[in-house]
């Protein structure tokens, strides 16, 4: 048989959850001590972070990392965690120390904003033993030059440029891993693992969202 038969199992309290697109199965996914990762979700909602058949958990925020942010959302997952440490408003010494935080709270890896000076990078390479994960915007960045100074991956946030920068990295760098931000659409996932992407981000639906279906549907019970 070509397409193996997959048994699921669900529950009638635990059948509502947030379910990635399923194209995200496409990817080659990136193995970590193990476990392989094809999608990660985008949120540091604990509630979303317990209710989603992601692969794994981003939790960056545009806040200050802070340690009980960090040992909250490692409380609540039951995937694989990698912890935004700051690299944009928080800088230096201070993004190693959250990083070694993170690590020791357990998370499989730690992401660093677009911004994050080399230094700080190789600061955090000999400080740490779980993955760097490099964010990038644009295509015009020095990608040579983060893998040197110790990023394990990078993360590519580059909005409706994110095929072509994933592209110009694999062009480059045949074997670096990719996660990406695939956005909202079955074709654009797919445009951007055909660049090269090995995992895909997915930004869920808020709670706020989430509960206005639900309300609605209360309503039309009345």
């Amino acid at each position: 048989m070509n397409n193996k038969y997959i048994p699921e199992i669900k529950t009638s309290l635990r059948s509502h959850i947030i379910e990635v697109p399923s194209i995200i199965r496409e990817a080659s996914g990136i193995i970590i001590f193990g476990k392989r990762i094809k999608s990660l979700v985008f949120t540091t909602d604990v509630a979303i972070i317990r209710n989603t058949n992601a692969d794994a958990v981003i939790a960056v925020y545009p806040f200050t990392p802070q340690p009980i942010i960090t040992h909250s959302i490692m409380t609540a997952a039951n995937v694989p965690v990698f912890c935004g440490v700051g690299g944009g408003i928080t800088t230096g010494k201070r993004v190693v120390n959250l990083a070694l935080d993170a690590e020791f709270q357990g998370a499989i890896g730690v992401v660093v904003n677009a911004p994050t000076l080399n230094e700080t990078i190789k600061a955090m390479k000999k400080a740490i033993d779980i993955p760097i994960v490099v964010t990038v915007v644009s295509e015009n960045e020095d990608f040579k030059a983060r893998i040197e100074a110790g990023a394990s991956i990078f993360n590519v946030s580059g909005a409706k440029n994110t095929p072509k920068i994933v592209r110009k990295i694999r062009e480059q760098f045949p074997e670096v891993p990719i996660i990406a931000t695939g956005g909202t659409t079955e074709e654009s996932i797919r445009e951007t693992i055909m660049a090269g992407a090995n995992a895909i981000s997915y930004t869920p639906p808020t709670t706020a969202d989430i509960f206005k279906e639900i309300m609605e549907r209360y309503r039309r019970t009345f």
